[in-house]
Formats: C-alpha cells, structure tokens, sequence
C-alpha cells in the first residue's frame, strides 16, 4: 500500500471530552485470527475484527496465500487451508505500514518451500527484519532483501524445516510469534524462550485452535513449547477491543479539564495493560468497571475522568514490553503531569515505525516540554495541566501513534497542535477522528 497526499491535520484546545468511546478491534488478535484461521480446515469466524489498513493488507495476505477471506453481514470468513497447505503468492506481498503483519507472514509462510517476496511503504521499508529472518534460517529459511536486512525481501521457505530452539534476544512478541508460527509446519518441538515475557495473544490463540502448547518457567526465562504439524480446528472469534487504541481517549480524558469517557469492552491482557498500571502510579482517575472474559481474553469497561493532580514517576523497565506502543502517548501525559517521569529500557522504540524517543523529544520540545533521551531511555519534565505552549506543526514520519499522540497533546495544549501528515492514522484506528469529535475534540482536517 502506497501514502498518499500528506493531510495535515490540527488539535485545538477542546471542552470536556464526555461519552462512550467505542474504539476498534484489536490489532494484534485480529492480525492472528486472520494468519491463524487461514492455517485451519475449514471456516473460522471472526467479529469485531479490526478494519484498519494492517488488517485488511494481512487479509489480502491470506488470500494470496491461498486461503478464501471475505466480509458477510459483519462478520469476517476465512476458510484455511490447514497448516502446510500455504500456497506460493503469485504477486509480490505488500503488507503497507504493518510491522506485525510483515513478520508473522513471514513465520507463517518460512516452512513452506516456496519463495514469497514482501515490502511495506517508505516507513516500513526503513525496519529492520533480520530479527526475524534470523531465527527463520534455523528452520531452514533463505532471506534475501536490501542491506541491513530491509524490505522489499525475497524469503526461500524451508522445504524440509526442522524443529528449532531459540532464545529471543530482545523481547518482542512478534519475533517470538514468527518462530511459533514457523514451528506450526515443522515437525516434532518448537521452543521459544523468552527472559522477559511479551503479550501472549499467539500462545493463547494457538491454544485455542487446538495446537499443542505449553507454556512454562524455567532458569532460562518464560519458556514456550509447540508441537509441530497440528490439525488446527477452526474458531469463531470475538475480537475485544484494542488496549493501544483504548489509550488515546483514556488519556485525553486525562488531561482535558471536566472529562469523563467510558470505553467499553477493552482487553486487559497482562501482558498488555502496562500502561494503565503506569497512569495508575501517577494518579490517574482511572477505574476498572465490569471485569470478565470473553474469548480467553480479559476484558473490562474502563472510565477516564479528568486528573489535575497527576505525579511523574519511573516506569519499571521490566514493564516496557507490555506497553511498548503506549510511551508516546505516555510522553504526552507525562507534559501535563508535575515532575519529571523517567522511562527506561525502552530502545525497541527507536525501530518502530518511526524512531518513537526522538520524534516525541522533538515535537514535545516545539511545544514547550523539556525532553532527554539517550539510546535506551528517556524522560519528560511535566508542566502540570494547563502548562504546555503547542503551538507547533509536528513531524509524524508515517507514524500513527505519533500522529495520534501529538492530537492528544493539543486538545490539552494553550495553543493548537499541528501533524503533518494524519494520513497514517487509518493503518491502526480508521475512525480516530470521528470518534474524539463525538466525545468533543476540536480537529481540523487540511485535506
């Protein structure tokens, strides 16, 4: 998927933001169900999945590999064609700006003995893919792409894989979903170990499909089992709404004097709430209401009220990878807390879709906040509620969470706040805009 014209778009100061916030699916259990449900004998069915463009690239994904997706009456088909049976692509696989979407495909499709080529847009041609290629080749795997292991890449599927055991370097959900993924057409055990736990969708969603899984501790770290060449069964899946999305109303309505905003029906997976313990610690308004399960997932309806008296604190590094995509927007409370909030083993951040510290250090500091940083940390000086300038037209780089977390800024801001480019935004949560006008945002689209 290629970007299109730059639409700059500019927050201004807003009212109390007050409502229901009905934020999409889950990015990550949507990208799975799809990859997963494919991989299965016979249809699975999926709703509430996430409609945003990395979902629907991972869907034409699937159809190229030779699995039937399509959309009926709300709900998402997809008929597998059971695990080995992924087909050759015949066209190259362009998965636009999803770095999830890229390396699960990439897992799913290595123990296959065919070739698949795959390139993204401008930022996600800029990512680095050998943290994934690497372990691949133990299986087998061939991957030639540009150098320093960047896309457009061709990957050689493994025409006889074979069983692996390997140790992620650093803790990524989507390296160790890749190789869980790969595992799937390998024969005897796959393990992954991991000395710090990530989001678990993959290992839960296997489960659930019927593969053979075990999940334990050990010395070495969280270790994860997976018996190769299941009959995976097909699902029908309820895909909870997405915590990272969750976190762009909850923290308006943070910073944003008189607000008070329920968004319903979000997952609470561990491995994912990170950041509401985080703005918990600080002294965010932030309540829990009608906790349950659905799907194998936790879920609750969380309400945000306006919180004059937030506090900077140090997040735990051993907390980042459960909330790994909500610093920027972290960063942005952060300015409007008093204190100085100190964010460390965080240097996964720099090869997102963007470099995360430095384009937040940037466009915080145009709007008046002191910002430091280094390779793996960072800390934001807090001006308290009501004390950030704005005033500023801030650079996105083709990154939705920057995008997103610069509109926040200036619903809150003395003066409004500028992005560049929103146009990115549709990647991960397509109805953004119309949904923070509903709660009585003031955005001004330039397109």
């Amino acid at each position: 998927m290629s970007h299109g014209p730059a639409t700059p778009m500019t927050a201004h100061a807003a009212g109390p933001l007050t409502g229901e916030a009905h934020v999409p699916g889950d990015k990550s259990i949507s990208h799975r169900a799809l990859i997963l449900g494919a991989m299965a004998v016979g249809e699975t069915k999926v709703k509430g999945l996430l409609e945003g463009q990395d979902v629907l690239d991972t869907a034409a994904a699937m159809r190229a590999f030779g699995a039937q997706v399509e959309k009926r009456d709300g709900t998402w088909h997809v008929h597998g064609v059971g695990v080995g049976g992924l087909m050759e692509p015949e066209d190259v696989i362009d998965c636009g700006n999803s770095g999830t979407g890229v390396r699960l495909l990439m897992g799913a499709a290595a123990t296959h003995g065919f070739a698949v080529t795959y390139t993204g847009d401008a930022s996600l041609r800029s990512r680095p893919m050998a943290r994934v290629t690497d372990p691949l080749a133990l299986f087998g795997a061939r991957a030639f792409g540009r150098s320093g292991g960047r896309l457009p890449m061709t990957v050689v599927g493994a025409s006889d894989p074979v069983p692996v055991r390997y140790t992620t370097p650093v803790a990524s959900a989507q390296i160790k979903s890749a190789v869980l993924l790969a595992g799937l057409n390998a024969p005897g055990e796959t393990v992954v170990i991991e000395r710090e736990a990530t989001r678990d969708h993959s290992e839960r969603m296997l489960a659930g499909f019927g593969a053979e899984i075990d999940v334990a501790d050990s010395p070495e770290g969280r270790t994860v089992t997976l018996v190769g060449r299941p009959e995976l069964r097909p699902q029908t899946i309820a895909v909870p709404r997405d915590p990272s999305s969750a976190a762009f109303p909850v923290c308006a309505a943070l910073i944003v004097p008189g607000s008070d905003v329920l968004v319903p029906n979000i997952g609470l997976n561990p491995t994912r709430a990170g950041l509401f313990e985080t703005l918990r610690e600080m002294g965010a308004d932030l309540t829990y209401e009608s906790p349950r399960e659905e799907g194998g997932e936790p879920v609750a309806d969380l309400r945000a009220r306006f919180s004059p008296d937030m506090k900077g604190v140090e997040v735990p590094p051993e907390r980042a990878a459960s909330m790994i995509d909500e610093y920027p927007i972290l960063s942005v409370v952060a300015a409007n807390a008093s204190g100085t909030t100190v964010m460390r083993g965080v240097a996964e951040l720099r090869v997102k879709e963007s470099d995360r510290i430095d384009a937040m250090a940037t466009g915080l500091c145009a709007c008046g906040v002191e910002v430091r940083d280094g390779a793996d940390w960072w800390e934001v000086d807090g001006r308290g509620i009501g004390g950030v300038e704005g005033g500023a037209t801030v650079a996105t780089h083709l990154d939705h969470r920057i995008a997103m977390s610069f509109l926040i800024c200036g619903m809150a801001s003395k003066n409004p706040v500028t992005v560049d480019d929103a146009g990115a935004i549709a990647t991960s949560f397509p109805i953004f805009g119309e949904l923070m006008g509903g709660l009585g945002a003031a955005l001004i689209s330039e397109a």
